[in-house]
């Protein structure tokens, strides 16, 4: 039976040495060793087959840090695994202590269409495989057709709309063949809740970006501007989903979706939960109090939005496992799950077309502190998001 690892990791910034990507933030060679370090021993630590990586600057870090990864890894392996004159070396425990390098990986980068001078630089996201590619990953940023979210006012028409025409960051999409199976995953990073000013015309920043003049309504207006375009790539993203799940093709989604799991950012990406028995609910076009849906139309509605359902690994892990308590980021005290692997039903219990079942899911937040404590290790250089990962076992065919 085949059985596969699959990561997400937004590594925070990740670009080489005294370079400006954000505004006086770059690395000293010294700051920009430890951190390829840290990153490749957090890698090797998870040694998953496929990675989707957020906060990616420049492809050559990836790359070296890979590379610094392979070097760990196998460093490990020399101390780790017996060698061959030991007649236990082939006990399966040694086979899961045993680190798998990359070096025939494929590696799919999609840089940031928004990316600019230095200063001003934009992260794209990327994807590892160790089982490659099976066609050329696509990536999603610039649409074709503007997105327009029209708004009805009630009783009229004249609510307006909301526009946009690229997504902030790439949703980078990539079908990798696992076994005798093809498995659709896209990588994302949606829009954070860093509030969107306006800067006015000639002006050096906008207004609500001057905290000695506090405008606790224009930067309200930010926040909600950050969420509608997180909400609307969420869709853009669901809509890519759906195109592979209406063709039958097995998804995952996994990333930094920038909100915690039972938003509706969050919901939209994974689609609706049905109801209990629609059979109970008034129909759309009911004419009396009793036109209600028939038990065969409730079972076929049911079946028609299971069938497009995403399902959270982390949710499924706790179920199993009876932990109560997940997280991949912290700030201010609070802890959250803004890091998402999400996959179709194919990858569910019960349901007689799966086609893998995801047998562990394990999360890296040791390294994860609230922000409150200056002094504390990390807070620059390591990543400020928890890494997941989960495994999954195919099914026999």
């Amino acid at each position: 039976m085949t059985q596969f690892t699959i990561a997400s990791f937004n590594v925070k910034n990740l670009i080489g040495p005294d370079k400006e990507y954000y505004k006086f933030q770059s690395y000293t060679p010294e700051e920009y060793a430890w951190k390829e370090d840290w990153l490749a021993e957090q890698l090797v630590a998870m040694n998953a087959d496929i990675v989707g990586f957020q906060e990616i600057f420049e492809e050559s870090a990836l790359r070296d840090t890979l590379e610094r990864a392979d070097e760990l890894g196998h460093e490990n392996n020399e101390a780790a695994l017996p060698g061959k004159n030991k007649k236990y070396r082939k006990r399966a425990i040694f086979k899961h202590l045993a680190y798998h390098d990359y070096s025939d990986a494929a590696l799919a980068f999609a840089p940031n269409v928004h990316d600019g001078d230095p200063g001003q630089r934009r992260p794209g996201v990327a994807i590892l495989s160790r089982l490659g590619f099976a066609e050329a990953p696509q990536v999603i940023q610039v649409l074709d057709t503007p997105l327009d979210i029209p708004f009805a006012t009630f009783g009229g028409d004249e609510g307006g709309f909301f526009r946009i025409h690229k997504l902030s960051r790439p949703i980078l999409k990539a079908r990798v063949p696992v076994g005798d199976q093809v498995v659709t995953v896209f990588n994302c990073h949606l829009k954070s809740k860093l509030g969107e000013y306006i800067r006015p015309e000639g002006a050096a920043f906008a207004t609500e970006a001057d905290l000695t003049n506090y405008d606790p309504v224009g930067r309200a207006l930010g926040a909600a501007r950050a969420t509608m375009r997180r909400m609307a790539e969420a869709w853009v993203l669901r809509g890519a989903v759906i195109a592979e799940l209406r063709q039958g093709r097995p998804v995952i989604v996994l990333g930094d979706l920038n909100d915690h799991e039972n938003a509706v950012s969050s919901e939209i990406i994974t689609g609706e939960v049905p109801f209990k028995n629609y059979a109970w609910m008034l129909r759309h076009d009911a004419e009396h109090r009793g036109d209600r849906y028939s038990d065969e139309e409730a079972a076929k509605i049911a079946e028609e939005i299971e069938a497009v359902r995403l399902h959270s690994a982390e949710k499924m892990f706790v179920r199993k496992s009876l932990r109560d308590m997940v997280y991949t980021s912290a700030f201010g005290g609070h802890y959250e799950s803004i890091d998402q692997i999400l996959m179709s039903r194919h990858f569910t219990t019960g349901w007689s077309g799966g086609i893998g079942e995801m047998t562990y899911f394990s999360v890296l937040n040791d390294h994860l502190t609230d922000g409150s404590h200056p002094e504390a290790p990390y807070n620059k250089l390591a990543s400020d998001h928890g890494q997941i990962m989960a495994t999954i076992q195919m099914r026999e065919t």
